[in-house]
């Protein structure tokens, strides 16, 4: 990640967004090789069920960073951009950088009013570019796989402003196990799977339609 940041630096500087962007997909698909000597391996299933050429609001579970890393990664060709937590945005090589260069919001979590606007802004801009949002609704990682309660604010408003859009719920299955003992050591031998479910058009439904649907599709296909 050090070596990339000035990478992304340069990129995003000098060769503008499609640059930078490039540069982050494979900063992300040599994180994924780096895991891939642990035994690590990645799955997704249904990914011919996301809509092409249309905004996508990709909903699902957080058991780790990982999450982040491969989403990135297998999901390359929709641009997919996070809300994050605003901790993310200082003080880690290329991470930080790309959530504040790359599209991301950083929302303050004790502070929902402030968060409103960015992801409004984030709404508008996916509509706009034809790109895709990644929101995890439980608000934080769950350290044993086990799901919590979703949130509803943040997933509404992307709704709500970009109204052409899909929402497309995944399930994602063992990546807390990447990160059981704490950062260090790093699980061996783990088998990350993402599974897509059925996309919901945002026009077609009600917003309660919406996230309870793509809750219990996401809960239902948790594995512990």
């Amino acid at each position: 990640m050090v070596v990339f940041h000035p990478i992304q630096w340069v990129c995003f500087n000098v060769f503008g967004y499609y640059a930078h962007k490039k540069s982050v997909d494979y900063l992300n698909f040599f994180l994924v090789r780096c895991t891939n000597l642990l035994g690590t391996t990645y799955q997704f299933e249904n990914t011919d069920m996301i809509p092409k050429n249309a905004p996508i609001i990709f909903v699902a579970n957080h058991q780790s960073l990982y999450d982040i890393v491969a989403i990135i990664w297998y999901l390359r060709d929709y641009h997919c951009k996070f809300v994050s937590k605003k901790e993310l945005g200082t003080g880690i090589p290329s991470v930080s950088y790309n959530l504040n260069h790359g599209g991301s919001v950083l929302i303050d979590r004790k502070d929902p009013k402030q968060a409103i606007p960015l992801i409004k802004g984030l709404s508008e801009y996916i509509e706009n570019n034809t790109r895709s949002a990644v929101i995890f609704p439980e608000g934080t990682r769950s350290k044993t796989g086990q799901p919590k309660s979703f949130a509803q604010s943040g997933l509404k408003i992307l709704c709500k402003y970009a109204p052409t859009a899909y929402v497309v719920p995944i399930t994602i299955n063992n990546s807390w196990k990447m990160v059981r003992f704490g950062a260090f050591p790093m699980g061996l031998g783990n088998r990350l799977k993402f599974t897509i479910h059925s996309p919901l058009q945002v026009s077609e439904y009600s917003f309660e339609e919406i996230i309870e649907k793509a809750e219990s599709a996401i809960v239902q296909g948790i594995q512990i």
